[in-house]
């Protein structure tokens, strides 16, 4: 029980999930190698949305824009390594803008995980990150700048990844 709540303590994140919060890649890739085998992914909501005053600001739209509603697409998903729980919980953020050209098939990803995607060409992004602690657990928020276009990507590790994966 002790570990169970050192995962989704409010103090600082345990050591053993740093690595996990902090890495700069595919978290996809990291995933599928501590599982063994390709995530699951199970979509909860994919579909059109309103951006909240702070997503918007995380996005970096400022001054009188961030009064104007804005539409993106949102995917939320589970992703399972090799457990019948979840891992993480994930959330996309699409704004409209940024859905053109080829990035439209950023609508159509169904049960293929994002990293997929984002990392097919490059192993890293350019990116700004920040972290948190939730209700779920701790997560990770990355705005990605992916070809020009903003990304927020926010994913959550819960509960039971830390307790059978990294044993805290």
């Amino acid at each position: 029980m002790i570990s169970h709540l050192s995962c989704i303590t409010n103090s600082l994140p345990p050591t053993e999930l740093l690595p996990w919060l902090n890495i700069e890649g595919s978290l996809t890739a990291l995933l599928e190698v501590k599982a063994g085998r390709p995530l699951l992914v199970e979509r909860r909501f994919e579909g059109y949305r309103l951006l909240s005053l702070a997503q918007k600001k995380q996005l970096g739209i400022k001054g009188a824009a961030l009064s104007h509603p804005r539409l993106a697409w949102v995917r939320e998903v589970y992703l399972y390594g090799n457990d019948e729980l979840p891992w993480v919980q994930a959330q996309s953020l699409f704004p409209l803008s940024s859905l053109k050209g080829s990035a439209r098939r950023l609508q159509q990803l169904k049960s293929t995980p994002i990293g997929y995607v984002l990392f097919n060409r490059s192993r890293t992004l350019p990116n700004q990150r920040s972290i948190k602690h939730t209700a779920d657990g701790w997560q990770r928020q990355t705005l990605y700048d992916w070809h020009g276009r903003s990304l927020l990507i926010s994913e959550t590790f819960l509960p039971r990844f830390c307790e059978k994966q990294l044993d805290i």
